[in-house]
């Protein structure tokens, strides 16, 4: 996902009012001046879009995979995550293929229509990361502030529906507008030119693009992250504020978990805040920067270049993100990706049925106990393992037996993955 950076992959104009390409040669200074296949970027930049893509598709791959076979992982989070991995996955099929060739090929090759299209990709692909990192962030806010378990599955659904059709419509402009402009070559006697794919098409005048590059920086980055910041420090002053009035030893471990729910989308966060940060500075020093065109040297080549690659790379990092800090998707991953065996210790299931023995509201009677099927998560030809949860003071021991074998677990290892909170 990117947001378009300016056409400075040519020969930049000398015409300062509109700051589009044209031949004068100001990269001798610079040594940017040779042919293409001989710079660096020529090289360097497709390989990390061909790795982009690989670990982007098998990633966002992967968690729809996961989010469409495991009903126990169709929370509320987990819903907006599968929107991110959506997002992620338009612009992995449909943008990166395209604008990998930006740094190899001198000219671009695809037309009006390819040029359109991926940049409206890239556009809703940017509405849909950052939209849903901001209801994300309110709804850990929410999560907790109220503890209580509430049912939001299908409000849940309408909002992330609602996210896309902003993000296409946000995005319309775009499709419209953007063109593919042509321009003669260096030096000019060569009568040669080359096109190029921008949404700022010199037809709309200098202003255009000054206006666009605000508006996304306020509704595509601004904005948003004010937003997620306000939430997580509203979060932080309730948690402050409650940190020793929680009622109950199972709220405290039902807050517990939806804090680390709230971690997860802060790295979200974190990420999308880097991976943009980079190319929302360029665009704004180089359309409102009066000098920018004689002041644009090797820093800022190179600076334009590692903005354009991070911002790509954002598309692909959440699922590595997710594998590092969420033990649920870890294990799933290791699951589907991986084939790897999940010992039972660490208690690699899925609840199927439950089975209370006694008396719910018995507290007199120190053998009542809770009695789980669970299914492996691990596909193989192996039956069903029985967990019986044992009262014991004021924790639970969970008995595991499987193949004549016994083992005793602490009751907070045994979770499920279902609910509202199921990336802990």
């Amino acid at each position: 996902m990117s947001l378009q950076e300016p056409p400075t992959t040519h020969r930049l104009v000398v015409n300062q009012s509109d700051k589009h390409y044209s031949d004068y040669d100001i990269y001798d200074d610079f040594g940017l001046d040779e042919p293409y296949h001989h710079r660096p970027e020529a090289f360097l930049v497709p390989i990390i879009f061909g790795i982009i893509f690989v670990v982007g598709i098998i990633g966002n791959v992967t968690l729809v995979i996961m989010f469409t076979r495991n009903k126990s992982l169709r929370s509320v989070p987990n819903t907006y995550i599968i929107s991110l991995a959506l997002g992620d996955l338009l612009v992995l099929l449909f943008t990166v293929p395209f604008v990998s060739f930006i740094y190899v090929l001198d000219s671009w090759p695809f037309g009006t229509v390819i040029c359109k299209f991926s940049e409206f990709v890239r556009e809703v692909s940017v509405g849909v990361t950052v939209f849903t990192l901001t209801a994300l962030s309110a709804d850990r806010y929410m999560a907790i502030v109220s503890p209580l378990p509430k049912s939001g599955s299908r409000v849940t659904v309408w909002t992330a529906f609602s996210i896309w059709v902003l993000a296409v419509l946000l995005a319309t402009p775009v499709a419209v507008f953007s063109n593919v402009d042509v321009f003669p070559k260096y030096p000019p006697y060569l009568n040669e030119t080359f096109m190029v794919c921008s949404p700022y098409p010199i037809s709309m005048g200098y202003l255009f693009p000054k206006v666009n590059v605000i508006t996304k920086l306020l509704v595509y980055y601004a904005l948003p992250l004010s937003a997620i910041a306000t939430f997580y420090l509203l979060m932080s002053r309730h948690l402050i504020k409650s940190a020793h009035s929680m009622p109950g030893k199972g709220i405290q471990k039902q807050m517990q978990t939806r804090r680390k729910v709230a971690k997860v989308v802060l790295c979200f966060v974190f990420i999308f805040a880097i991976c943009f940060l980079p190319i929302h500075i360029f665009l704004v020093w180089f359309y409102f920067n009066p000098d920018s065109l004689n002041d644009y040297n090797t820093f800022w080549h190179v600076f334009r270049i590692v903005g354009f690659c991070l911002s790509f790379i954002n598309s692909c990092i959440n699922p590595l993100a997710l594998y590092f800090v969420s033990g649920t998707f870890r294990l799933y991953y290791n699951e589907y990706l991986f084939c790897c065996c999940i010992h039972e210790n660490q208690l690699s299931g899925r609840v199927v049925s439950q089975r209370i023995e006694g008396s719910r509201g018995n507290h007199t009677n120190p053998r009542a106990s809770i009695t789980l099927m669970v299914t492996p998560l691990v596909r193989q030809p192996s039956n069903s393992t029985i967990a019986t949860i044992l009262p014991r003071g004021n924790s639970s021991e969970v008995l595991l037996m499987k193949s004549n074998k016994h083992a005793m677990l602490d009751a907070r290892d045994f979770r499920s993955l279902g609910g509202r909170d199921s990336i802990s």
